[in-house]
């Protein structure tokens, strides 16, 4: 997984997306309230189309876990030792954050006594740091075998949606952008959550919009989608885990200076030297 290395900028951010998640389906992330542009409306179908978020959630796996596989990561845990603890499954749920806690409560409310309701005390307690105190030795194993459980597949979807995909796709129609601006607010959520520090999700739009205005302010959405990848790679610089900027300039500018604004397959980009491809 692909995550930043300094604990307290992931911390403050995950909070708030946690809170935004539960407005995503009519709310906004940034300040500034605009009513989808029709453009967007008429053009391809959105990223929420079925299979447009199916490449999405391709291309932040490959991002993410070196792979297209999305589906084989329900079952992923390690530390990476990025200061968040374990991390796991499909959107790099973190021990440290909350997100992780939020997911095996919903799975509990849903399954009670299930692998992993024994670890919700510890959890909560965990939360906030890297420790593995109340985990260890047996929550990766337990996690694994979790991930056999369809229900516990379904809540991992359903708080991916709910956090991080959803207030992406959300904010994208509000300004206005098809399925390929919809792609970049995701996975920049993804990386960096939303919250009041610099490198968050509505401090990186935020930063764009100084220079650019998007289609729902009558701007033009490729130059503003330019301005929003500036913005981003500046965030990932301020971490040395996220320098590594390919992400953005061998996958996303890519499909960008080819006008793919609709994310039309077929896809070719390269992500940390490694080719993909979805036909």
């Amino acid at each position: 997984m692909d995550r930043a290395s300094a604990a307290s900028p992931r911390l403050s951010r995950r909070t708030v997306v946690a809170v935004l998640g539960v407005v995503a389906s009519g709310a906004l992330l940034g300040a500034e309230r605009v009513a989808a542009a029709p453009a967007a409306r008429a053009a391809g179908s959105g990223l929420d189309d079925p299979a447009k978020k199916e490449i999405a959630m391709q291309l932040v796996s490959s991002a993410e876990n070196s792979s297209l596989d999305w589906k084989a990561q329900y079952k992923y845990i390690e530390d990476i030792g990025d200061g968040r603890g374990y991390t796991a499954g499909i959107i790099g749920f973190c021990s440290g954050t909350g997100d992780m806690l939020d997911l095996v409560q919903l799975y509990t409310d849903r399954k009670p006594g299930n692998v992993l309701a024994k670890y919700l005390p510890a959890l909560r307690r965990v939360n906030g740091s890297d420790s593995h105190s109340g985990l260890d030795p047996d929550y990766p194993k337990d996690w694994r075998k979790a991930a056999q459980d369809s229900a516990f597949q379904q809540a991992q979807n359903d708080e991916r949606d709910r956090v991080y995909f959803n207030p992406a796709v959300a904010q994208g129609k509000t300004d206005g952008l098809r399925a390929l601006g919809q792609f970049t607010y995701y996975d920049a959520i993804v990386m960096h959550g939303d919250g009041d520090d610099p490198t968050s999700f509505r401090n990186i739009r935020k930063r764009a919009l100084r220079s650019a205005k998007p289609p729902a302010q009558g701007g033009d959405e490729t130059t503003y989608l330019n301005a929003f990848l500036d913005a981003r790679v500046w965030a990932m610089k301020q971490e040395e885990a996220h320098s590594d900027t390919s992400r953005v300039d061998t996958e996303q500018r890519v499909f960008l200076r080819k006008g793919n604004l609709d994310l039309n397959t077929p896809l070719d980009w390269k992500v940390y030297g490694d080719s993909y491809h979805i036909g």
